[in-house]
Formats: structure tokens, C-alpha cells, sequence
């Protein structure tokens, strides 16, 4: 069993994992679910940086034009039922 030290502003607290556990669950619902949402925050945004460097690091499409991206829209937009806007 692994064990941490955790630095909380002047407070040492020394606790093994499943120590940590049990207080996360003894705590109520809606901070139980901070505590997942503050967990799950952190590793999307490592997730999304990595995400954004592999983007920039790949070469920039040139060859798709502005008329291009207009012709496309007015194809899906001219498929949607009821639609009513022209892009004209």
C-alpha cells in the first residue's frame, strides 16, 4: 500500500490511497462529485493539449478553398428539412 504526503495549505497530512478513498466516500454526494469533475478535469485538459500539439504539428490544408467550404454548407444546409436559409 502506497503512501502519500499531501501538502494542503499549512497542513501535512500523510495518507495511503485507500485512506483517501474512504474519505472521499464518506463525503456528500454533490462534493463526491466535485471531487470526480476536479479529478476528471485535470486529465482532459492534459488530453486536450496533447490533442491541440499533435493539430499544430500536422501541415495545413491549403487546398480546400472558401468556395469549397460554401458549396459544402449550402449542400447540407439545402438537406435539412424545412430549411429556409440561403447562403446567396
Amino acid at each position: 500500500m502506497s503512501s502519500s504526503t499531501i501538502t494542503i495549505p499549512n497542513i501535512k497530512v500523510q495518507l495511503t490511497v485507500d485512506q483517501l478513498l474512504a474519505a472521499v466516500r464518506q463525503l456528500e454526494p454533490l462534493d463526491r462529485a466535485r471531487v470526480a469533475r476536479a479529478i476528471t478535469d485535470s486529465e482532459l485538459d492534459t488530453e486536450l493539449a496533447q490533442l491541440i500539439a499533435e493539430l499544430y504539428s500536422q501541415p495545413p490544408v491549403t487546398e480546400i478553398s472558401d468556395g469549397d467550404i460554401l458549396a459544402e454548407i449550402s449542400t447540407v444546409v439545402a438537406r435539412w428539412p424545412g430549411s429556409k436559409l440561403s447562403l446567396a
